[in-house]
C-alpha cells in the first residue's frame, strides 16, 4: 500500500498499534448489532469503511437514483450470501435475483476493485482511514486491498487559520472571481503537499496572473521574431544545455505529479523552466536563441503546466502554437535520457561565474584603495581591469590525492558513511603524507578538506570523491570564454592549466593569488590585469 510519505506510514503504523486494545463494538448508538450477542453494536466506524465497495455496484442497484426507487431489486434480496458471492468470490448463492444481474454486479466489483488512490484529510488517519484498511484486510483478499491513501494537512490562508469569525476566508467561487480559476489552482499548487498544514497565499495567486500573462506576451514576440532568430538543429554549447534542462524537467515533473506532489511539479515544470530559458537566453547574447529550441520550449511548458493551468494551457496551444485538438489530449512529452554529465558541467560553469563576478569586484575595490592618493586615478581605461585568466587543475594530486584514496576506501555506499576520524588519521599514516608529517600537521593541513569531502559525499554520493569530474573543465569554460567575457564585461579571457609554468607566468605579480587559492576539481582561481599589465607580461 502507498502512503506517499514517510510521516504518513508512520502516522498509520502508530494509529494501527494504538488500536490494538481497543473494543470493536458499543452498547449505544447507530451501527449492525453484533451477530453473536446483540446487545453490542460494532463500532460504527467498523462498520461503515467498507462502503467504496458499494461504489462499483450502486448503478446497478439504485439506476441512478439516491434512494433506489427504481430499482428492480429489494432490500431483502442482498442477502450475505449474495454480497459474499459479489465481494469475496463465494458460491453461487440460492436467490431469485436473475443470474445475470448477479454476474453482471460480479463482473463490475472484479473490474473495478480494488481502488488505487483515495485523497484525504491527515485528521481521518486515526479513525475513518485505519478502520478502512481493517475492513478491507479482514474480509476481502489481498488483490482487493487499498492501493494507497495520499493524505494532507488543512489549508491556511495567509499563514493563518481559515475562520469565518474573522473573515480569513474564500469560498472557492470568491477565489475563481477574484484571482480566475487557473491563478487559484496555481496558488493551491504551490502551497504545499506534506501533512503539514498548506499556505493558499493571495500574493502568489496575484503573481501567477502576472507570470502566465507575460508568458503570453514572450510567446507572441518569439513567434513574430522568427526571422531574427536561428534556425537549423540545436548545436552549441547553450543549446544542449537549454534542451538537457528540459530533459529533466519533464522527468521530474512527471514524478512528481505521479506522487501528487504538485508544489514540487510545479517548481520543475514552471519555474525551473523560466529559469532555464532565461539562462539559455543570457548565454546566447548577441548570437540568437535556436527558432527550433524556443519552439520544444513552448510545447513542454504547456504541456506541463497543463494540470494545474488547464485554461491557460488550452489557450496557448491552441491559439498562440496553432496546434490541432486539446492539449489535454495531447500526451505527455517525450524527452530524450537527461545527461548528468552535461547538468553538472552547466552548473560548474555558472557557479564558477559567480566567484569570478566576486573576485572581480574584490580586486577592483582592492585597486582603487591601493590608487587612492595616487596622481592617477584607477579609473583610467588603461587602469580597468578587462583581462581575466582563468586557471584550472583538472586533478587533486599531492596530499588531497592520497585523502581521497583513503576517504574512497573508507566509505559505505549503503549507509552513505564514513569510518571514524581516527581511523581515516590511522590510514593517511601508511601513505606518503603520514612519513612526511606529524599527527599535529595530517590533523591541520589534511581533516578540514576531508570534512569538506565527507559532507559532500553524503549529500552527492560517491563520485564527490573521484580525482576528476567528468568533465573536461577546461573546455566547457573554453566553449563558453564568450559568455564569461559579456557577463563580466571583460575585453579578453584565457583559460590555463595551472600546472603549465609558461602558463602561471602570465599572472606576472598575482601569481601569489594562484599560491594563496590554489585551483581544484570544481574550482578554478580567476585572476584579474588591466590590459597594460597583461600586455606587459606577455611582452616578455
Amino acid at each position: 500500500m502507498n502512503t506517499f510519505s514517510t510521516e504518513a506510514h508512520n502516522g498509520f503504523e502508530h494509529t494501527l498499534n494504538w488500536l490494538m486494545p481497543r473494543a470493536c463494538s458499543r452498547s449505544f448508538g447507530l451501527g449492525t448489532r453484533i451477530p453473536w450477542d446483540e446487545e453490542f453494536l460494532v463500532d460504527s466506524l467498523s462498520d461503515s469503511t467498507l462502503y467504496m465497495v458499494y461504489y462499483t455496484i450502486a448503478h446497478l442497484l439504485q439506476h441512478g437514483n439516491i434512494y433506489g426507487s427504481n430499482s428492480s431489486l429489494r432490500a431483502d434480496q442482498m442477502t450475505d450470501e449474495v454480497w459474499d458471492y459479489v465481494f469475496c468470490n463465494g458460491p453461487t448463492p440460492e436467490t431469485d435475483i436473475p443470474p445475470t444481474v448477479l454476474r453482471k454486479m460480479k463482473q463490475e466489483f472484479e473490474y473495478w476493485y480494488p481502488f488505487e488512490l483515495r485523497i484525504s484529510g491527515k485528521d481521518l488517519m486515526q479513525n475513518h482511514l485505519a478502520f478502512c484498511i481493517y475492513n478491507h484486510t479482514a474480509l476481502l483478499p489481498k488483490h482487493h486491498w487499498p492501493g494507497g491513501f495520499r493524505c494532507n494537512g488543512h489549508l491556511m490562508l495567509n499563514s493563518e487559520k481559515m475562520s469565518k469569525s474573522t473573515g480569513n476566508f474564500r469560498t472557492l467561487s470568491q477565489a475563481i472571481e477574484e484571482f480566475s480559476s487557473d491563478a487559484t489552482r496555481f496558488a493551491l499548487a504551490d502551497a504545499g503537499d506534506s501533512l503539514d498544514d498548506a499556505n493558499f497565499a493571495f500574493e502568489t495567486a496575484k503573481s501567477a496572473i502576472m507570470k502566465l500573462t507575460k508568458e503570453i506576451s514572450w510567446m507572441k514576440e518569439v513567434l513574430s521574431a522568427e526571422s531574427s532568430l536561428r534556425v537549423g538543429p540545436p548545436t552549441t554549447y547553450a543549446d544542449r544545455a537549454f534542451a538537457n534542462a528540459m530533459n529533466y524537467a519533464i522527468k521530474g515533473t512527471e514524478d512528481s505529479y505521479r506522487a501528487f506532489m504538485f508544489k514540487d511539479a510545479l517548481k520543475t515544470g514552471f519555474y525551473d523552466l523560466q529559469a532555464a530559458r532565461d539562462e539559455y537566453r543570457i548565454s546566447c547574447g548577441a548570437r540568437a536563441m535556436n527558432y527550433e529550441l524556443l519552439l520544444h520550449f513552448m510545447d513542454v511548458q504547456t504541456r506541463l503546466i497543463t494540470p494545474i493551468c488547464p485554461h491557460y494551457a488550452e489557450h496557448v496551444w491552441q491559439n498562440i502554437l496553432k496546434k490541432e485538438g486539446f492539449v489535454v489530449k495531447a500526451g505527455w512529452p517525450i524527452a530524450d535520457t537527461p545527461d548528468p554529465t552535461l547538468r553538472a558541467a552547466n552548473k560548474y560553469l555558472l557557479d564558477s561565474m559567480v566567484l569570478m563576478r566576486k573576485v572581480l569586484h574584490k580586486q577592483g575595490s582592492d585597486l582603487k584603495k591601493a590608487k587612492k592618493g595616487a596622481v592617477v586615478p584607477a579609473t583610467l581605461e588603461e587602469n580597468k581591469l578587462s583581462v581575466g585568466l582563468i586557471y584550472v587543475n583538472e586533478n587533486y594530486d599531492g596530499w588531497k590525492e592520497q585523502c581521497l584514496r583513503v576517504l574512497q576506501a573508507q566509505f559505505e555506499p549503503e549507509s552513505c558513511s564514513f569510518a571514524p576520524d581516527e581511523q581515516i588519521i590511522e590510514t593517511l599514516k601508511n601513505y606518503s603524507i603520514g612519513q612526511d608529517m606529524d599527527l599535529k600537521q595530517i590533523q591541520k593541513l589534511c581533516m578540514p578538506f576531508i570534512k569538506f569531502k565527507k559532507d559532500e559525499a553524503q549529500k552527492v554520493g560517491l563520485h564527490a570523491l573521484e580525482l576528476k569530474l567528468p568533465f573536461s573543465e577546461l573546455e566547457v569554460l573554453e566553449l563558453n570564454s564568450e559568455q564569461i567575457k559579456r557577463q563580466l564585461g571583460l575585453e579578453h579571457v584565457e583559460i590555463l592549466l595551472a600546472s603549465d609554468e609558461s602558463s602561471a607566468n602570465k599572472a606576472g605579480p598575482h601569481i601569489s593569488l594562484i599560491r594563496q587559492n590554489p585551483p581544484s576539481p570544481g574550482h578554478p582561481t580567476a585572476i584579474f590585469l588591466s590590459k597594460l599589465e597583461f600586455q606587459g607580461q606577455t611582452s616578455r
